[in-house]
């Protein structure tokens, strides 16, 4: 099970996150051909969110007691079914929403299943290596999404069904490599023990658990939401007609540099002491106060920059998040742990909604600041509490 044998897992993972994160890009797509409201395009995005959250809740639980391939091949399944039902339904509110729905639920599978068997297939290396191997393809799966849907939303005939297609023709190939895995659990392995018990964290760990991840977790995808969401919107009358590309051009800016920044993120945290999430919050910390200027002066070209560092927040704090997660979680925890983990980082996505919400109270240079400031106390929980290894 050493060796290469996480890469015939590593396909799925990166397809089903593909499948997750195209469809950002074609909401503008969908707002301008269909006439969808930013009400509905919120309702859209939230319901991905509805299937994601209880998708981590049950996936990582049952995998750790019937093993990870009959999961992650149901999860193949439902974001091929997915994308059928997205392709079909362009002119429906009703039918996005329930293909949003069913690719949550195989997003949610790829990150905790995916992750907790690339990281028993990754037996051969020690550290936060098998962390960042599930990071990097997630991260990979989540950039080449909006990329490519993008460009052929923007280029290519049929820009509400091809993307689709796409999609699907990747997640088959996926699956057929994926049937070849090494299994890592199997029934006979796995702990009997009521299954809410499977969704909590060990006392023994717990504090550190809410000491430390819970307080960085929310901005892992809170940088996302910034990226792709809040900054695009804010320069949205000054790119006009270029909005789908413009926002494709961020997305892929936000996640190459949360790739490439993950491979330093062993030599960061032997520079800082082990504080490599630090470094991650405090990049946030940064993009935030960008996105608070972007709000005053409306400009595209500083877009680009804020895409990049808050990249580099997301990816930073994904694989040290993870790797902190690894470390602590037993065999018979380890996707359960993942997934309450992932089911905190999830509560970022809600930032931009947040954000909307309160336009009419206060200006939003004044909401970027104040959440700014709250991207820097949850930097200093962390800092207090992460001295004690």
């Amino acid at each position: 099970m050493g060796g290469r044998g996480w890469l015939r897992v590593a396909p799925a993972i990166l397809a089903l996150a593909y499948g997750g994160n195209h469809f950002s890009v074609l909401l503008l797509l969908y707002r301008a051909r269909e006439g969808y409201t930013s009400v509905e395009v919120d309702l859209l995005f939230a319901l991905y969110i509805v299937g994601i959250i209880p998708g981590f809740l049950v996936a990582g639980p049952l995998s750790d007691r019937h093993g990870r391939r009959p999961l992650l091949v149901a999860g193949v399944v439902l974001g091929c079914l997915g994308s059928v039902v997205l392709a079909a339904g362009a002119g429906s509110v009703a039918v996005l929403g329930i293909g949003r729905f069913v690719s949550g639920v195989s997003v949610a599978i790829a990150m905790v299943v995916g992750s907790s068997w690339v990281k028993e297939l990754s037996n051969d290396v020690v550290g936060s290596t098998a962390a960042r191997r599930a990071s990097l393809t997630l991260t990979a799966g989540f950039g080449l999404g909006p990329l490519v849907s993008g460009l052929l939303a923007r280029f290519a005939p049929a820009p509400t069904v091809l993307p689709y297609v796409v999609h699907v023709v990747l997640t088959l190939a996926a699956g057929a490599a994926l049937l070849r895995a090494a299994e890592t659990r199997t029934p006979a392995a796995a702990v009997r023990r009521p299954l809410l018990a499977d969704l909590g964290v060990p006392r023994d760990v717990r504090r550190r658990f809410l000491g430390v991840i819970v307080p960085g977790a929310p901005w892992v995808f809170g940088c996302a939401g910034l990226a792709f969401a809040v900054t695009p919107a804010l320069v949205a009358a000054k790119v006009g007609d270029g909005a789908v590309l413009y926002a494709t051009l961020l997305a892929v800016v936000a996640l190459t540099c949360g790739a490439a920044i993950q491979p330093f993120a062993v030599r960061i945290g032997s520079a800082t002491g082990g504080r490599q999430l630090l470094v991650g919050l405090g990049l946030v910390v940064v993009g935030v106060l960008l996105v608070s200027l972007e709000a005053v002066v409306r400009e595209p070209l500083l877009g680009v920059p804020i895409a990049a560092v808050l990249g580099a927040g997301y990816g930073l704090s994904l694989v040290a998040g993870l790797t902190e997660v690894q470390r602590m979680a037993r065999p018979d925890d380890l996707a359960g742990v993942t997934a309450v983990y992932y089911s905190v980082t999830y509560v970022g996505f809600v930032v931009p909604v947040v954000l909307a919400a309160l336009t009419a109270v206060a200006p939003e240079p004044v909401l970027l600041l104040v959440l700014a400031a709250l991207a820097a106390a949850c930097f200093g929980l962390v800092a207090a509490r992460i001295r004690t290894a």
